[in-house]
């Protein structure tokens, strides 16, 4: 990625900053609500905090720092920043179950608000798997299949959307298919596993289109290692997230089960 030097040398700080301290805020702002839950309900889960806290270091990491910096110039490590501000961090902030923390904290009227707000149709349309799936999954094809990649390295203005879509995209992407917190009108469970799996297979097929045709720029040799961090990373990651599908299906099983077990 050598053509982008001179441009990327020049990105100032303020743009780094301006993508870390929304997550900042997130984080100390998770922490405060968790303090004053925990006074006057059930205590929170200690797991959830952690999630939330490692969600939002590995955003950070990602977009201030040495590792921000090497992005801009090595495919292969802005192909690690990918997996942790596109994949992980969304997943593991999903774990944390931030709108069940704020429903707990909020007064009762503003709970009420963001309750409605969660079944605004449009929120719904967002989260549907299809639509999910192809905000997140589409949108990467776009960014490394046109010369969007190329332009997002020499326009600050496309470097901080496409950071904030790719992040979003990632949480609602997540949000759509494990339900971890309160979900208005849910699809099956038969329905997001086979959608889910078009999708894993579209950003898989995405990585090895990468290997063998490089984005603008991009020396063939990165292109092969970011392919492959992209698909051995990205395997791992959705694992997890197919992992937790299911093991979701399993317990909404056996708990119908257990309820229309009729007694002898």
């Amino acid at each position: 990625m050598h053509s982008h030097d001179t441009h990327t040398q020049n990105f100032p700080i303020i743009v780094q900053l301006l993508l870390a301290v929304p997550f900042l805020i997130a984080l100390i702002a998770y922490i405060i609500a968790v303090i004053l839950s925990n006074q006057h309900k059930k205590q929170w889960s200690h797991f959830r905090t952690i999630y939330w806290i490692s969600g939002n270091l590995c955003a950070i990491i990602t977009v201030i720092g040495p590792l921000a910096s090497l992005m801009h110039h090595h495919f292969g490590a802005h192909m690690i920043g990918h997996l942790l501000f596109g994949m992980l961090a969304p997943l593991l902030m999903a774990l944390a179950a931030p709108i069940t923390l704020l429903l707990r904290t909020l007064p009762v009227n503003m709970a009420r608000v963001l309750s409605l707000t969660m079944k605004n149709r449009y929120v719904h349309f967002i989260r549907h798997p299809i639509i999910a799936s192809i905000l997140n999954v589409g949108g990467l094809w776009l960014l490394y299949t046109t010369p969007l990649f190329d332009l997002m390295h020499s326009s600050l203005f496309l470097y901080v959307l496409i950071h904030i879509h790719i992040f979003l995209a990632g949480y609602v992407f997540t949000i759509a298919f494990i339900y971890i917190d309160p979900t208005p009108h849910p699809d099956s469970y038969i329905f997001r596993s086979l959608i889910l799996l078009i999708a894993l297979a579209a950003h898989s097929i995405l990585s090895k289109y990468i290997y063998a045709f490089p984005p603008q720029h991009v020396p063939a040799e990165q292109a092969e290692l970011g392919a492959m961090i992209m698909y051995y990373g990205g395997d791992a990651i959705e694992i997890i997230l197919v992992f937790l599908l299911f093991h979701q299906w399993f317990k909404s099983t056996r708990k119908s089960i257990r309820l229309n077990r009729i007694p002898v």
